[in-house]
Formats: C-alpha cells, structure tokens, sequence
C-alpha cells in the first residue's frame, strides 16, 4: 500500500475516532467563565473526554502531561506522568496502540498536544481530558500525592491560572 493511502487510512481512522468520541460535540464545564477560557485556549482538534465521561470508564490508562513538581503535589490516582516539556514518545512505547488512552493536564492544552502526538504516533483511542485535572477537582473527584495518599492540594501551574481551580489547597 502506497504512503498517500495509508495516510488517507489513518486521516479517515481519525475523523471516525472524533465522531466516535464526540469530539465533534461541545464539551462543557460546569463554570461559565471556565468554559469560555477553554473554548478559546483548546482547538478541538483532538478527541475529548469531560469529566462525568471519564469517572465511568474506569478501564482506561490515565497520562499525565504536566512536569514533575506538579505531579507530586497531585495527581488522578494511578495516572502515570509522561510530562509536556520532556514528553517522549518512548514512554508509552509499552502501551498497545489500540489501548484506551486519557491525557489530561492543569486544563486541557499541554494534554492536547501530547494527545495530538499520540494520535500522529499511531495509537487509535486517546482523548484528552477537557477541564483537565482542574475541572476533576471541582468536581469533586479525589486526587493523591506523590505516595498515593490522598490530598487535597492541587498545583495549579501559576498564580494566574490558579483562579480556575475552584476547590483544594492552591499550590503555585
């Protein structure tokens, strides 16, 4: 098979992925400023996932696009941190390019160009959390610290952006 057809192979996996997922479909959170932030910071190029969706579907590999110091502070419990600066595609060379994939973030857009990689890179089921691990926090969902205990501190990448993460103990 010719490189253009399988290009045009892949192009036609994708789109079906977004319909698929409802990537076509507007995602929301559940504060109107914060969804206005997102609708202009994310492109929505990308297969999405919003957090009621993810808290049903527990068989999912969790990635997390933020840096290290970030994670520590906390994380989606059993996420594993591939990072945005030092992301390398080697890290998830382990995982099936057919496994279900969430990448997530403080709100969605270092996730969503990890998940662009991803896609580019060949795997078939990876979403990006919209809201990211902001949005799961003021929701209400637990996150755990570098040991895995449970916090309630969140790292919210600066003083600036910290004004999205409604619930939790602000760390910058």
């Amino acid at each position: 098979m010719s490189p253009l057809i399988k290009a045009a192979h892949r192009t036609a996996l994708v789109l079906l992925l977004l319909i698929a997922t409802g990537a076509a479909q507007a995602q929301h959170v559940q504060e109107p400023a914060y969804q206005e932030k997102l609708q202009h910071l994310l492109s929505d190029k990308t297969p999405v996932i919003d957090v009621p969706q993810l808290a049903k579907e527990p068989k999912v590999v969790l990635l997390d696009a933020r840096s290290k110091e970030e994670y520590d502070v906390s994380h989606i419990a059993k996420a594993r941190r591939v990072g945005y600066d030092d992301f390398d595609i080697a890290k998830v060379k382990d995982l099936p390019k057919d496994a279900a994939i969430v990448v997530y973030c403080s709100v969605g857009y270092r996730s969503e160009r990890v998940t662009e990689k991803l896609l580019k890179a060949g795997y078939t089921s990876v979403r990006n959390l919209y809201g990211g691990i902001f949005e799961w926090v003021n929701t209400g969902h637990a996150v755990v610290d570098d040991v895995g205990k449970p916090t309630n501190r969140i790292h919210t990448y600066n003083k600036n952006w910290s004004r999205w993460a409604l619930k939790g103990e602000k760390v910058h």
